[in-house]
């Protein structure tokens, strides 16, 4: 057992990391910046610590700051939750180095993964299906990608080879756009990963994106806990996530959790971690890259199979082996989560601010997991998402209901939220058949933000 873990974040993930610990036994280090002085995980824990200004690049990215913190404070261990420097593989390296046990997959895992086109070679060679798309390492120029474009077909995805959560990505359907989209991608690359490379990708019409959670231990023990169905987003960021996805038959969920499964094996991956496919309407599907971090919507996972995955992150780091069978694996009914982003839900802008009200809603089946108290200031540092609403029941127009009813509950006064998007997704006819792709809400986005190459609106049928 680990004698006093570091938490190296902040929000909704840090209060969740804390929780677990609590549960665990294990006494809980927070670091904070000076913008979150007054941040509920600064609160929650056993102990806490300022590591740097507002600036995330000298706080919460800050390698040498966090380590510090944790030798001083005398932790063992040190979760990474996810963003910041959680798929950072110098970070988990330099933690080892240190003498601390990064609570997540081993440094290399996290870098072959975080290599997206090394991950498809290893992935093709492996027997799991994978989109067709740019060869060898990756491109960094026009000309390579227009002789990518050409072999493919249009339309194209353009992506960061170093990439994650949306960033570096857009849709080229012609030689024109990629022309004006590639170097606007690969800059965004530049400023987020600090990288120029990038890789095409065949871009599927009406694809959903499905996720499969997995879980593996030190021994080569690798599970699957079923799947998400991630295809509500806008601008590649995941908006609302379910369990069981609507149009997965058991044939179907067999065939694409071995895959999940078969590439964690491949690599000798340990601990959590998720592997993100596209599901075509005709129901192939294809390996988009594996995130080797706990995720965002992990709870949705937890309602529907009642495993704690913040505790088995921590439990498979402390070199515990994995006692679940696949067999012995339920899942029971359905589960979504609704992230809620301090944003201006007409223009999508962020709306940091004073909390003057805080009103989460309650009731069985519904879980609030936030970071939001009365009095709080909601920070412009860093990512708006303020609160996850996941609600349960047996199926999925009951869950759709109750999930209707909590957000009509939910208040966050002084600033405002995404809750009305929410509740108009509830009542859009397309949703409520289970009816959707990626692109489902570009039909409430503004007809100018096409130009940008993000994906178009579309039905799924």
């Amino acid at each position: 057992m680990f004698k006093k873990l570091l938490v190296a974040n902040r929000g909704t993930i840090a209060i969740r990391i804390i929780r677990a610990c609590r549960e665990l036994g294990i006494p809980t280090v927070a670091v904070y910046s000076t913008a979150d002085k007054d941040a509920l995980h600064v609160r929650m824990a056993d102990e806490s610590v300022c590591i740097g200004p507002p600036a995330a690049e000298d706080s919460y990215l800050s390698i040498p700051s966090i380590l510090s913190a944790a030798l001083t404070y005398g932790a063992d261990a040190l979760h990474p939750g996810y963003g910041f420097l959680s798929e950072n593989g110098d970070f988990a390296e330099a933690c080892q180095r240190s003498g601390l046990q990064f609570v997540g997959p081993r440094a290399r895992h996290i870098r072959l993964m975080g290599d997206k086109p090394r991950a498809r070679r290893i992935m093709k060679r492996a027997g799991v299906p994978v989109l067709p798309g740019s060869d060898g390492k990756g491109v960094t120029e026009v000309r390579d990608a227009l002789a990518d474009a050409k072999r493919l077909g249009f339309p194209v995805l353009i992506k960061a080879a170093a990439g994650g959560g949306g960033k570096g990505m857009r849709v080229a359907r012609d030689v024109r756009e990629l022309e004006r989209l590639f170097p606007l991608a690969r800059s965004e690359s530049e400023a987020a990963f600090n990288s120029r490379t990038m890789y095409l990708e065949k871009y599927l019409e009406l694809a959903r994106h499905v996720e499969f959670q997995i879980v593996a231990d030190n021994f080569r023990n690798v599970q699957h806990l079923g799947e998400r169905d991630c295809s509500i987003q806008r601008r590649h960021q995941k908006v609302i996530e379910e369990s069981p996805c609507p149009v997965l038959n058991p044939r179907l969920r067999e065939k694409m959790g071995k895959a999940a499964v078969r590439a964690a094996e491949v690599v000798g991956y340990s601990n959590v971690g998720t592997v993100e496919f596209l599901l075509a309407p005709d129901g192939e599907f294809h390996f988009i890259e594996m995130n080797t971090r706990i995720q965002v919507e992990h709870g949705v996972t937890e309602m529907v199979t009642g495993i704690d995955l913040v505790k088995e992150s921590i439990r498979l780091a402390q070199g515990e082996r994995l006692n679940l069978k696949q067999k012995q694996i339920t899942f029971n009914g359905c589960a979504m989560e609704f992230r809620i982003y301090a944003e201006d839900p007409e223009r999508h802008l962020p709306s940091p601010g004073l909390v003057t009200n805080h009103h989460p809603p309650g009731g069985l089946g519904v879980r609030v997991e936030t970071a939001l108290y009365d009095g709080y200031r909601v920070p412009v540092h860093y990512d708006p998402l303020v609160a996850k609403l996941i609600v349960h029941s047996e199926n999925r127009k009951l869950t759709m209901l109750r999930a209707r009813a909590a957000l009509r509950e939910y208040l966050i006064d002084g600033i405002r939220t995404n809750i009305p998007l929410h509740l108009k997704i509830l009542h859009d006819p397309d949703f409520i058949r289970g009816d959707f792709s990626t692109g489902f809400l570009r039909r409430y986005e503004p007809a100018s933000s096409r130009a940008t190459g993000e994906i178009p609106a579309a039905k799924a049928s």
